[in-house]
């Protein structure tokens, strides 16, 4: 099979890639990103790293002219963005995605559509079903962004359903492992791990009580797979995440713990650290059944020894190659 990543080298392209790869499929992955997550694969006769854009045209054109099916990963991600750079967020993800979905609609290519569990808001419907209603803030508080572009994302792929493109989305729920993007920014784990390494308090924002069910990578990646492979899932939106629920308080904690480090926690105001144009969520839990009875895949890495796996992986790194 030929597989498209858009996106593919990031931390969860990078995975899916490796996935591919394994099973003997040919990968072909756009990205405007450095190599450095899939350079161990750049020799791999089986493997193409095209450095480019979603947005530029032609070359799109001729790839998803090539695959068999187009992961689209491709985004603008993380909360300093959400808060920093609104426009860019909404740019890549509304049009982006608007951009590849017609190109393989033309060409009746498969998408698999890379989604969040930010698309949930603030619903306290919890667990979060992927038929339930979504709860968001105001349109003048940045941090809603994210949420919003996704959602659209995901109303163009069912609208191009409707005319006949075969689509799956995937709402992802805190994923994490090895090769998470850079340390001390962006998700709450690379923070965590960032002051771990150095040694300073853990920065637990408010008092730490909202909670978060966090999924390891492998886990991720089998979901991730099994969506291009199996034609029930068509049309479909599946929650791709664990239920084994923490709070962040704890996990800051677990982490402490498990990593043997001196850090201790401190607990800092919201506004101290995204000013006014972020809102936090109290619970984030998925209703998983979907995953488990369409994918097949049932979560098998529990927190602890996937936070283990992660930690040792980055010291394995170095501080310094992961900022």
């Amino acid at each position: 099979m030929r597989v498209l990543i858009t996106g593919g080298a990031g931390f969860l392209g990078s995975h899916l890639t490796d996935a591919f790869l394994a099973r003997g499929d040919e990968v072909t992955i756009l990205d405007v990103a450095s190599d450095l997550k899939v350079r161990h694969q750049l020799q791999n006769a089986q493997f193409r790293y095209v450095r480019d854009s979603v947005f530029s045209r032609e070359i799109l054109e001729g790839l998803i002219s090539w695959c068999d099916v187009v992961y689209h990963l491709a985004a603008v991600v993380g909360v300093e963005h959400y808060v920093g750079d609104p426009y860019q967020v909404l740019n890549v993800n509304v049009n982006g995605t608007q951009t590849v979905l017609n190109v393989a609609f033309k060409a009746r290519k498969k998408v698999i559509f890379s989604s969040t569990s930010e698309v949930y808001g603030r619903s306290l419907s919890i667990p979060f079903k992927e038929d339930g209603d979504r709860v968001l803030g105001s349109t003048q508080i940045d941090r809603w962004c994210y949420s919003t572009s996704k959602a659209v994302g995901e109303h163009f792929c069912f609208a191009f359903y409707k005319l006949g493109l075969p689509v799956v989305v995937l709402r992802y729920f805190n994923v994490y492992g090895p090769r998470l993007d850079h340390m001390d920014v962006g998700r709450v784990i690379t923070i965590f791990l960032g002051q771990l390494m150095r040694g300073v308090p853990l920065t637990v924002i408010g008092d730490g009580r909202q909670t978060r069910c966090f999924t390891y990578v492998e886990d991720a990646i089998r979901a991730t797979v099994a969506a291009g492979l199996k034609e029930e899932a068509v049309g479909r939106i599946v929650n791709v995440g664990s239920d084994e629920e923490v709070s962040i308080k704890d996990l800051a904690a677990m982490m402490i713990r498990i990593s043997g480090s001196r850090s201790s926690v401190t607990f800092v105001p919201q506004q101290s650290v995204y000013g006014d144009s972020y809102e936090d969520i109290s619970r984030r839990v998925p209703d998983i059944q979907r995953m488990r009875e369409i994918l097949g895949v049932t979560p098998q890495v529990p927190l602890e020894e996937g936070l283990k796996r992660t930690i040792e992986w980055f010291r394995r790194q170095g501080v310094e190659g992961n900022r």
